[in-house]
């Protein structure tokens, strides 16, 4: 009986071993996949930049629609701010007026596609064929270079990025997003955007928002009277010497 006791003990302790040596192997094992996911980076757009001086981007996507967009443009002016406007390709030819009057008043534009697809789902060819046609589309009627992109729907992937860049137009994300195009009140709008900004922030809304133009006059006194300046993405950013954190802020590289 004693001699089955210790054979027993023996039994347990050497489970207990195994147990113990095969649950560090499953440790060890799981926190290297995390170091090999942790290792694999992601290519990410600009969603915000590191600054210090407070000064923020307005940014409206056209795609659909004119009604509320001179209201816009008259709130911006009224304001003394210059925007930054993504165009989708069919929404710039069939209101080359608008774009030209968008590019006079001092704003700048950027592409926002050719057909508004899920740039994800496309490949490389297809995307250099978006973005080629519809910077063209817009540097026709300004006469200016397209140097930035808004993927619609914010839908991207690593091609995507890599290719845009390749290209030489920056893709642009938002850290602050109106939620517009939900048909929020102008107070509603202007209290999210306000409550969200930050220096550094890039600000996403709609040319055709119903009630953006409403909400634009509020979100720049709001903002002025806290300190922040507006400006174009394009003199928001950093143009070299900069990296992207995993959460798509940029930050400019000591020099």
């Amino acid at each position: 009986m004693r001699v089955f006791v210790v054979r027993l003990k023996s039994l347990v302790l050497a489970c207990a071993l195994f147990a113990l040596v095969a649950a560090g192997s499953l440790a060890a094992h799981a926190a290297g996949a995390v170091e090999a996911f942790s290792a694999g980076k992601r290519e990410l757009p600009i969603y915000s930049v590191a600054r210090s001086d407070n000064k923020i981007a307005l940014t409206f996507d056209c795609a659909w629609g004119t009604e509320h967009t001179d209201d816009i443009l008259r709130a911006l002016e009224a304001g003394g701010v210059r925007a930054t406007f993504f165009t989708v390709q069919f929404w710039a030819e069939e209101h080359a007026d608008y774009l030209k009057n968008i590019d006079e008043a001092g704003h700048e534009l950027g592409t926002h596609s050719a057909t508004h697809s899920y740039m994800s789902r496309q490949d490389e060819a297809t995307i250099r064929s978006e973005l080629t046609s519809s910077s063209a589309a817009i540097e026709r009627v300004t006469g200016k270079k397209v140097q930035l992109f808004r993927p619609p729907y914010g839908d991207y992937d690593d091609l995507l990025v890599t290719t845009a860049n390749a290209m030489g137009i920056l893709p642009i994300q938002w850290d602050v997003d109106s939620l517009d195009w939900k048909d929020l009140s102008a107070r509603e709008i202007a209290n999210r955007v306000i409550a969200r900004a930050s220096s550094g922030s890039i600000i996403l809304c709609h040319n055709n928002g119903l009630h953006t133009a409403e909400a634009v006059p509020i979100i720049i006194d709001a903002l002025r009277a806290r300190g922040y300046s507006f400006v174009p993405v394009g003199e928001l950013i950093y143009r070299e010497n900069y990296t992207i954190d995993h959460a798509g802020k940029q930050h400019a590289q000591a020099q």
